[in-house]
């Protein structure tokens, strides 16, 4: 393997590395916002509401179902983060040198970063799609029904009951969502690292620098199309009713544009943003853990392979 290649295989670990411990840190949140997502009901103190709130949510999950459950899909989720990782910082790294091959003008220099942005999201997502639908799967169902004994048992159920389908439903909107998620993501963790380094002092760490610009364009990529995100966890549950039995209405939908507006027929524009506030802090947690992760473990690496 010559320089070039070793090089760019580091950026394909560091990304594995980063999906790694982003996945382990923030998979409760995701836990949470799933749960909120897949209900029904409002995400209030209602009678017919399993789940009220984060703590509510949280004490609930715990007491019903044990700490553990927080961390439910935990094994599918770490393959999904770190199959999505290595592909979403590889791409953008391949990416980012053809453009520079390419010479293009300083002016298109934020619509190039959207767009390398957009393109490893879609690469990352279609790779891993099939770990989230099964992750997504094992969150939601009931610990008093299981449907799925594991990981293995999930994918080798749904293959005999549905067909291989089954584990790319919901990939339409997730791309239509990834694509200008991950797009807004680097364009502003960009923007937001060069604005550090003009406001900052030179003592500042590029760790605080990669903390803060990651936390800041999470948010503000989240928010952007988060209905997306509630559409495609909802229909990864079509054909899954009995496993969601003791959580409410079953939601039922025909595809993306039925499910936003089945969505906001029965629950009203509020619906589309189920699960917002633990998805932006987690959103605003991972990505900063993403971006700082994945750069110092490039910077790890090669100082290693220099020394």
């Amino acid at each position: 393997m010559g320089i070039s290649e070793k090089a760019d295989s580091d950026h394909a670990i560091a990304g594995a590395v980063s999906g790694f411990v982003t996945r382990f840190t923030c998979q409760p949140l995701d836990v949470i916002k799933i749960r909120f997502q897949l209900q029904v009901e409002p995400i209030a103190a209602h009678d017919v509401s399993k789940y009220h709130s984060m703590l509510q949510a949280t004490n609930s999950i715990v007491k019903d179902e044990g700490v553990l459950a927080l961390w439910k899909g935990h094994v599918p989720a770490q393959l999904l983060s770190i199959i999505y990782g290595t592909g979403q910082f590889y791409a953008y790294h391949r990416f980012t040198k053809f453009s520079e091959n390419l010479q293009i003008p300083e002016s298109l220099k934020r619509p190039t970063q959207f767009m390398g942005g957009a393109f490893a999201g879609c690469v990352g997502t279609v790779l891993s799609y099939p770990f989230d639908t099964v992750r997504t799967r094992l969150v939601a169902q009931s610990t008093n029904r299981l449907v799925y004994k594991g990981i293995v048992d999930s994918f080798g159920t749904i293959m005999k009951t549905e067909s291989p389908r089954a584990f790319f439903q919901g990939l339409w909107p997730t791309l239509l969502q990834i694509a200008p998620h991950t797009g807004i993501q680097f364009l502003f963790y960009n923007i937001f690292t060069d604005l550090c380094k003009f406001y900052s002092s030179d003592s500042s760490s590029s760790m605080t620098k990669s903390m803060f610009a990651g936390s800041a364009a999470g948010l503000v990529a989240k928010t952007a199309v988060y209905p997306f995100d509630l559409a495609r966890k909802r229909m990864q549950i079509q054909g899954f009713e009995e496993g969601r039995v003791g959580f409410g209405k079953f939601f039922r939908c025909k595809g993306m544009v039925d499910c936003l507006v089945v969505t906001v027929k029965d629950e009203g524009i509020k619906g589309l943003f189920k699960g917002l506030v633990p998805s932006q802090l987690k959103a605003a947690a991972t990505t900063a853990l993403h971006f700082t992760v994945y750069e110092q473990t490039v910077l790890l690496i090669q100082r290693h392979r220099v020394s």
